[in-house]
């Protein structure tokens, strides 16, 4: 810190490496507002927003009438990106092989493509597509958000199949069944603040930010579905196979 750093600052980076270095485990409970005031002779306000500083961070969390707590240390769970991509849903061949119960719901809609759907899908905006939604959970938590896109015309009924829990054929064997081979699947990944719905459905702590993963199957030179993909930050790695050529 220099001195021309605000007050607060000190209050955040002691109590931030307390946590990371395990003098405050998780579960412990945080100082006060006045005990901070005194402890480290600031004022209230500064008090206030190094607590702000620290739950934005997703070290600790506030319980009303109980005060602020180290936040437990989430469970990485990986995520294969090369593996099970013909199973109904490889999230939960992920969970499964962990040891871990894996459910989804789902729900497809036809709709009018908008702007950057129709960029990755190469149709044009306002072409007709197939909207499906997913919310993957494991052990009944909300784990994973999705939402793929469809060109209609891939010959893909409007009318869908039973929407619900399980019960739905991978993207691999549905369109090997309309004749169309899969020949490669393309990602890009990156982090960012979840949106609100994001936050309420996946039950994200203040803090925490969202992998998004933006997936498009290939095949020959015409993507055929395209997905965005939303996992918690702090609860999941990526795992990636990359295949070496001859």
């Amino acid at each position: 810190m220099t001195g021309n750093d605000p007050v607060y600052l000190r209050v955040v980076e002691e109590l931030r490496a307390q946590i990371v270095d395990g003098t405050l485990p998780p579960g412990a409970p945080i100082p006060s507002r006045a005990q901070l005031t005194q402890r480290f002779r600031v004022g209230e306000t500064a008090a206030r927003h190094a607590l702000r500083v620290l739950a934005a961070e997703g070290l600790i969390i506030g319980r009303v009438g109980s005060g602020h707590y180290v936040r437990e240390k989430s469970v990485l769970y990986p995520l294969q990106r090369c593996r099970y991509i013909d199973h109904d849903a490889p999230f939960a061949a992920d969970m499964q092989a962990g040891g871990h119960r894996a459910t989804w719901d789902w729900r497809s809609e036809a709709i009018k493509a908008g702007r950057e759907t129709a960029r990755r899908l190469r149709v044009e905006e306002g072409d007709p597509v197939i909207r499906t939604r997913y919310v993957f959970r494991t052990e009944g938590k909300p784990m994973q958000l999705a939402t793929s896109y469809e060109p209609a015309d891939l010959g893909r009924a409007q009318s869908f199949p039973e929407e619900g829990t399980n019960g739905r054929k991978s993207l691999v064997a549905r369109m090997s069944a309309a004749g169309i081979k899969i020949t490669d699947i393309r990602e890009s990944v990156h982090t960012r603040v979840p949106q609100p719905t994001e936050s309420d459905l996946l039950d994200l702590p203040t803090g925490v930010h969202v992998l998004h993963v933006e997936r498009t199957h290939w095949s020959g030179d015409r993507p055929v579905e395209t997905s965005d993909i939303v996992v918690p930050g702090d609860r999941f790695r990526l795992v990636y196979s990359v295949p070496i050529g001859a």
